[in-house]
């Protein structure tokens, strides 16, 4: 009788454990502390096409806990696909007025902009991401056999991903804030 108590008082511990976990702890056991790669559009930015950056860019309130973790705990790289310099400006300025940028966090020296979807996979491949975080399901799919892991961030799942690609459908939801 005793041995079972003990046991359930073990499976209630591990419960609260993997339950309870900070979002520190969430993301150093998810990520591990290693190189990551990121798609702005529809993981951090509310827009999700180029062409909504050309009016406007907006940092989902949401994502920006998560985003500080990550920047804290591991090697982050955002990068996006924009139309023109000004989408760009709009895109730092909003992550600058969201408080991303401040103190022990993102570095503007590593948020990235190209012009063709063929130079963001180029970007992302030349970093070498243990993980890279995308709303493109064929940008996922793609880059799966170059990456370690890839989480494919969309209210919709992929119907075959790749066995390195798990989906979630926010970047909070996937380290369990929601």
């Amino acid at each position: 009788f005793c041995f079972i108590q003990n046991i359930h008082r073990l499976h209630v511990l591990i419960v609260l454990y993997f339950l309870q976990q900070t979002l520190g702890q969430a993301v150093r056991r998810k990520l591990r502390g290693k190189k990551v790669t990121c798609r702005l559009l529809g993981v951090i930015l509310e827009e999700n096409t180029p062409q909504e950056l050309k009016n406007q860019a907006t940092v989902r309130s949401s994502v920006l806990e998560v985003l500080s973790k990550i920047t804290q705990i591991c090697d982050l790289y955002l990068v996006e696909e924009v139309l023109d310099e000004e989408s760009e400006q709009k895109v730092l300025a909003a992550l600058g007025n969201a408080g991303a940028f401040r103190s022990g966090g993102l570095v503007k020296d590593k948020v990235h902009f190209c012009s063709a979807e063929t130079s963001f996979t180029s970007f992302v491949r030349q970093r070498e991401p243990n993980w890279h975080i995308d709303s493109n399901a064929e940008i996922v799919a793609e880059l799966a056999r170059f990456i370690n892991y890839g989480l494919h961030v969309s209210p919709t799942k992929l119907e075959q991903s790749p066995r390195n690609v798990v989906s979630s459908s926010s970047l909070e939801q996937f380290f369990g804030l929601v």
